[in-house]
């Protein structure tokens, strides 16, 4: 079976990152995959799945030029001749389905988004029946797909995108000599809060909190935000804060923190708070998308509301002021993130789907 693997972009991160430890299990399962790019962005995604031995291809055009893209897709499909088309986000998804229609073969389409623009939205709940599959990424996006596009309930399944890697860089224990590390990982975009942690961080400072250690917040990752949160950490002078830039190495990068911040206004799974509890790491993070149910708080993290800067404050003040239980909350995030997405279930799951489209294509 030939799966094409349809794509928004290559971007670095976000709902590309998992696309080689997917694509792995549908080839352990008897499928060929290639990946088929609308974008390329910065093209950093590229990377690990070229590295991972897939066909990657990418779309010259630009993003404002959806006809050209439509055109280019459906060229390149009518040559490789797949025999299922597997779509990702709303743009890829649209025209993975025209496509999907045009040669005939059925349509298999990803959710990964928590939130989605109200356009978007009604576009996907009007061809819902143009894809054969719909699948959420998490328990929390299958529930918002169940209600926001409607499919039919047999045609909805959940196959959560993070698979736990037992071999992954452990983070070190705080010692009492040391400086706290804390750290998020992810593009400077709006949805990511950082913004409201910014405020949340100068609320302490105001309110003259001093934690029984002392602390640094580092914030990897790059993006159109950069200048104006660098702006705002100097004008609140913000000294423990550095944005330190595009993080080539995530797993060594989380092994050297001692808390993870997730301060998003929206999420789906969030593959990066989970790979900070792989890690062994405590999460703080907003109660969006699928934290509130892998974070347990008091026991394996902290949650705040979205977009609740005093929140978020009181939620930092209660982390700093015992930092000693941290790595046993680490321990216990570790230990449920195997129980939730441990790579027997990632691969199961994955192969169920398969079966499932090996029928479909007959």
């Amino acid at each position: 079976m030939r799966i094409a693997y349809v794509i928004n972009s290559v971007e670095g991160g976000g709902a590309q990152s998992p696309v080689p430890a997917i694509a792995r299990v549908l080839r352990d399962n008897g499928a060929e995959v290639a990946v088929f790019a609308l974008s390329r962005r910065d093209g950093r995604g590229a990377i690990a799945m070229e590295a991972a031995g897939l066909d990657v291809r990418v779309c010259p055009a630009s993003e404002k030029q959806q006809i050209t893209a439509l055109r280019w897709l459906h060229a390149e499909l009518k040559a490789w001749k797949p025999d299922v088309v597997w779509t990702s986000l709303t743009r890829a998804t649209l025209m993975g389905q025209i496509v999907g229609g045009w040669l005939g073969k059925p349509v298999v389409s990803w959710q990964h988004a928590a939130f989605l623009k109200p356009a978007n939205r009604a576009l996907l709940r009007w061809r819902r029946s143009a894809s054969d599959l719909w699948i959420g990424d998490s328990e929390s996006v299958t529930a918002l797909t169940a209600e926001r596009i409607a499919p039919d309930p047999d045609k909805l399944v959940c196959w959560p995108i993070f698979a736990m890697k037992a071999d992954a860089p452990q983070a070190t224990p705080w010692r009492p000599s040391e400086t706290l590390r804390l750290g998020a990982l992810g593009r400077l975009h709006p949805v990511k809060g950082y913004d409201v942690l910014l405020d949340a961080l100068a609320l302490l400072k105001t309110q003259g909190f001093t934690p029984p250690a002392p602390f640094e917040v580092l914030i990897a990752g790059d993006g159109a935000e950069l200048e104006r949160l660098e702006a705002q950490r100097a004008e609140a002078g913000l000294d423990t804060v550095r944005f330190t830039g595009f993080c080539q190495d995530p797993p060594s990068f989380l092994a050297t923190l001692h808390l993870y911040l997730q301060p998003s206004r929206s999420e789906g799974l969030c593959v990066a708070a989970h790979e900070a509890m792989q890690a062994g790491l405590p999460v703080l993070a907003s109660a969006v998308g699928e934290l509130p149910y892998s974070i347990v708080p008091g026991e394996t993290g902290f949650l705040a509301p979205p977009r609740d800067p005093a929140a978020l404050a009181a939620a930092l003040a209660e982390a700093l002021s015992d930092p000693g239980r941290l790595a046993g909350m680490g321990l216990a995030a570790r230990a449920r993130t195997q129980e939730r997405f441990g790579a027997e279930q990632f691969a199961a799951r994955g192969a169920a789907i398969v079966q499932r489209l090996k029928r479909a294509a007959a």
